[in-house]
């Protein structure tokens, strides 16, 4: 399975909410990643540019896509970023792939 990074930040509304009732949002994200055959592998809060991580595994692109939509679209969420994140062999196997692809650079 493949993991992914996901980059978070609440609305003002959704952390006004967890102040009045605080909640451990770690369980809906179990729940979430679960319902597509994936697991949850960590999630944390953060000083920053966004608000927090999380860090999962899902089966593949379209299931992790599925679950992005599902964020992005209930209101509770100002932005959200998730990146595919590739071993280092996956890493390996696309550098020998790149040294067959065939390409020059403009002008030359």
């Amino acid at each position: 399975m493949t993991m992914y990074l996901t980059r978070f930040s609440y609305t003002p509304e959704t952390w006004s909410a967890m102040i009045d009732r605080p909640e451990d949002r770690r369980d809906m994200a179990r729940v979430i990643i679960e319902s597509v055959g994936g697991r949850l592998h960590g999630f944390w809060y953060a000083f920053g540019q966004y608000d927090g991580y999380t860090l999962w595994e899902a089966p593949d692109n379209t299931s992790m896509a599925s679950v992005a939509l599902v964020l992005s679209s209930r209101g509770a969420i100002k932005s959200q970023e998730t990146i595919v994140l590739m071993t280092v062999e996956e890493t390996l196997a696309a550098l020998k792939g790149a040294a067959q692809v065939p390409y020059r650079r403009p002008a030359q």
